[in-house]
């Protein structure tokens, strides 16, 4: 897996604008990404999500604009964290990550290619991160993407970081006991269900899947 590793200078505050420690959500998305961003809300954190043109940056190397958004922040899930978080535990040394995960690699790679028939077709992050628009046509590189990068950042981040499993029952009290929050009293979210797209996204992304598959082959 690449990694950026130049460091950004710093400069300004390295812990969210009301003082407390950055948390970052690095699971690959359809991890419930979704559902840990809301409890993040939940808790009273100011939290940023996916944003395309943020991994675009780090993917073209202007970190130093990753971070000035990052700074305004406190909590983060989704694109680009996932693939910055040997930069983000230099830069912020107080901060925690969590590390979503599915039950099986082969059930996030079905979510996966379930999203990416149903997203917009090319206005997507998949490209950008994995290299491919569709995971149908290269499951093998997708699956050993999805254990390189579990494996690597737990080695990486050592007790900074906590695996979490919403599947295997993971909830409220795992993620408030990690990051020294109180347990809400309301349920927790699960939430970014999948929905059935318009009949002309599907055909449009039956298409270019099929495309990608042929310059693949």
């Amino acid at each position: 897996m690449k990694q950026i590793r130049k460091k950004a200078g710093t400069g300004r505050s390295l812990v969210g604008s009301r003082g407390k420690p950055k948390i970052f959500g690095i699971g690959l998305n359809k991890t419930g990404t979704t559902t840990l961003g809301s409890c993040f809300q939940r808790l009273g954190y100011k939290h940023l999500g996916y944003r395309r043109d943020l991994l675009h940056a780090y993917r073209s190397r202007q970190v130093a604009r990753v971070f000035k958004e990052i700074d305004r922040f406190e909590s983060f899930e989704d694109w680009p964290y996932p693939l910055m978080y040997r930069e983000l535990a230099d830069r912020y040394p107080d901060a925690k990550f969590v590390l979503t995960v599915r039950k099986s690699a082969e059930t996030w790679l079905n979510s996966l290619s379930r999203h990416a028939r149903q997203s917009r077709p090319l206005r997507h992050a998949r490209k950008l991160a994995y290299g491919y628009h569709y995971p149908e046509n290269a499951p093998d590189e997708h699956i050993a993407f999805y254990h390189a990068h579990n494996q690597e950042a737990q080695a990486f981040l050592g007790d900074r970081v906590r695996v979490l499993c919403w599947e295997k029952g993971d909830q409220w009290e795992q993620l408030c006991d990690f990051i020294g929050a109180e347990v809400p009293d309301a349920p927790f979210p699960h939430v970014n269900a999948g929905k059935t797209p318009p009949l002309s996204r599907r055909l449009a992304n039956s298409a270019l899947r099929m495309a990608e598959r042929w310059r693949v082959l």
